[in-house]
């Protein structure tokens, strides 16, 4: 019993030694206290570039001044592909809806924002514009059209030779069903202003820059011409393999027999 009472005693009081011959070492805080430090440093220089507000025109805003705003790199790549691609700030709503910029960063920047608050540009646009004879200046006054995006619609008219119908916009690069469905209704197409193409006549030279046909459909054109002298009419070219109805519904007003 005493050695059994003398273990328990031991085991009972062997912590307080411990702790009596090992005293814990006081805790270093300088370390914590530089990284907490830097932190706090970098929030303020953070919070020091966000403050750095001026009044601005987003438009063409070059990106040294979009960072001085506060804007990442990542936002500002946003907005210069918009930009790139035609787009146009003409209200601050527009700015407002780049889904780029959260609405926190808008409405820290909306009161220098350089624009009216709703756009008057859809005033602008509503004059229905002839899209075969529309030059550059004419196509940007519709809204949603920005300069690129004009020049892209005029190199295809110049391609096909006009327009036949509004739909065939959704051909040019960049505009979708939704961009059409905005700017068709300022639109019209007129058909007699298509310039088109002599079948008789045509070389593989000729019809290379015609976007509805294929390499081997043109040769096939030209090649079966050689062979069996003029086309008379649409009917003709189904005697080619390759001519298919689609095809022969996509070309039929561009092309002529004299």
């Amino acid at each position: 019993m005493v050695i059994l009472i003398t273990l328990i005693g031991l085991i009972l009081f062997a912590p307080q030694v411990y702790e009596w011959l090992n005293p814990p070492k006081p805790l270093n805080l300088k370390g914590f206290d530089a990284l907490s430090a830097k932190i706090q440093g970098r929030r303020g220089d953070s919070l020091a570039i966000k403050g750095a507000l001026f009044n601005f025109n987003p438009n063409n805003l070059p990106e040294e001044k979009w960072q001085q705003l506060g804007l990442t790199d990542q936002q500002i790549k946003s907005i210069k592909n918009y930009e790139a691609k035609g787009g146009r700030f003409y209200s601050k709503s527009d700015v407002q809806k780049m889904y780029a910029l959260p609405d926190i960063d808008y409405q820290r920047l909306a009161p220098y924002i350089s624009l009216p608050d709703k756009s008057n540009y859809t005033e602008k646009s509503n004059d229905i514009v002839e899209i075969n004879t529309a030059d550059s200046a004419k196509l940007t006054q519709i809204r949603g059209i920005g300069g690129s995006f004009a020049k892209s619609i005029i190199r295809y008219r110049d391609r096909l030779g006009g327009f036949y119908r509004k739909e065939q916009l959704k051909e040019v690069f960049g505009i979708d069903s939704l961009m059409y469905l905005d700017i068709s209704p300022f639109i019209k197409v007129d058909a007699r202003k298509i310039t088109k193409i002599n079948l008789n006549k045509a070389t593989n030279n000729s019809l290379i820059a015609f976007p509805y046909l294929t390499y081997k459909q043109r040769n096939a054109i030209v090649e079966y011409h050689t062979q069996h002298g003029d086309y008379t009419s649409l009917s003709d070219l189904k005697n080619i393999p390759i001519i298919d109805d689609e095809i022969l519904r996509k070309i039929e007003p561009y092309i002529s027999f004299k």
